[in-house]
């Protein structure tokens, strides 16, 4: 029987666990905001708790955002030959155990009427826990290739909340039939921009094309070199603002300083966009970006014309099957291993501008694996199995 049995759906009670990045923990978020509205409009507010590290991400948001939060202990299987990390792995090993423990008396202090986790090792042990206890449990995986947490999680999960279609290949049969594909939650500022705006911010030309280039918020390092050496022959065709990161701020000042006195205008460099994000968004003809989950969820909701340059280094190769995939289906442009040049971005981006049509059709391809939707389809899933675990 379910903890929470005897309640009523009217004071919702639900625990939220995920953490560890950003990809994992603003989907959380974005999820509990879209609840609290969603009940907003009938009056009543959700009982919320956190669960995650004590020093991770998740804690700040959640602090933040003034969300109860309560810190378990985990660990991490990592998956690298490098000694030092099997090390840990030994270490992490002992610590999983108490973390368990400590998810089971959360949750059966808490009594949720369900529990959502969106991914990372934080959100294991309390996964498990409720399915001890039978709790309602729904997991959302943002990636295309399922996490290693998520894989484990999926066996125990009461339903499975996918961010593409694709993922359902990688489930296994039976984990199939409780999989819906719901799309990545993303801030729904991200889709009201507003391109006005967005030029008069950083004083553009709103008669020339604008390429938005971001490597996320720390930057990226190889997409700001690549940019730098195209910079000379792309500027002629357009105008460019450019996220770098605090890290490389002063170098691609001194790019900008050198560059032609009749293209320096057209080049504008800072290393953090703020709150003028959706509206450059929305401004842009073309935008260079990595292809993480959140930042994919967000080009394909807006149906966005984009050049994707996945790192490398990513957990499980995500970014590449992620870029490969849209490439594939003409709804992005892929620059990897010995494409990922200046030369080959220079040309790219000179092509996209000087052909509108391909421009829409690579946007319109995009906007096909886009859900601007996800957040409000993810809180109808939560309702749903809370409302079925009190029934």
């Amino acid at each position: 029987m379910s903890l929470y049995s005897t309640q009523r759906l009217h004071a919702l009670r639900m625990i939220v666990t995920g953490g560890g990045t950003g990809g994992h923990t603003y989907p959380a978020l974005t999820t509990v905001n879209a609840l609290q509205a969603r009940l907003a409009a009938t009056g009543t507010t959700p009982e919320l708790l956190w669960v995650g590290v004590a020093d991770g991400l998740e804690a700040t948001i959640a602090t933040r955002n003034d969300i109860p939060f309560r810190a378990v202990t985990t660990g991490k299987l990592r998956r690298s030959p490098n000694p030092r990390e099997l090390a840990r792995n030994v270490v992490d090993a002992f610590r999983i155990p108490l973390g368990i423990l400590q998810a089971a008396l959360t949750v059966a202090r808490t009594r949720p009427a369900v529990v959502l986790s969106t991914g990372g090792f934080v959100s294991v042990p309390i996964g498990l826990a409720a399915a001890l206890f039978r709790v309602p449990y729904l997991l959302h995986e943002q990636t295309l290739s399922l996490g290693l947490a998520n894989r484990i999680l999926a066996r125990v999960a009461t339903r499975i909340l996918l961010s593409h279609e694709a993922s359902l290949d990688h489930l296994p049969p039976k984990a199939r039939r409780r999989a819906v594909v719901t799309g990545n939650p993303i801030r729904p500022a991200v889709l009201r921009g507003d391109a006005t705006k967005g030029l008069a911010a950083y004083g553009l030309d709103p008669a020339v094309p604008l390429v938005l280039v971001t490597g996320g918020a720390a930057g990226a390092q190889q997409i700001n070199r690549m940019l730098a050496g195209a910079l000379p022959g792309l500027l002629p065709h357009c105008q460019v603002v450019h996220q770098c990161g605090s890290l490389s701020l002063a170098e691609m000042q001194e790019v900008a300083g050198g560059l032609p006195a009749h293209l320096a205008h057209r080049y504008r460099v800072v290393d953090f966009i703020h709150d003028e994000l959706p509206d450059l968004l929305a401004a842009a003809a073309v935008v260079v970006a990595r292809s993480g989950a959140g930042t994919v969820a967000e080009l394909t909701a807006l149906g966005k014309a984009c050049v994707l340059v996945p790192y490398p280094h990513a957990a499980g190769d995500e970014q590449r099957i992620t870029a490969r995939h849209l490439a594939r289906h003409d709804a992005a442009i892929m620059l990897d291993g010995d494409q990922a040049t200046p030369d080959h971005l220079r040309d790219n981006l000179t092509s996209l501008l000087a052909d509108p049509d391909r421009r829409a059709a690579l946007a319109r391809a995009a906007a096909t694996h886009g859900r601007p939707t996800a957040a409000d389809q993810v809180v109808t899933e939560i309702l749903t199995a809370a409302a079925k675990g009190t029934a």
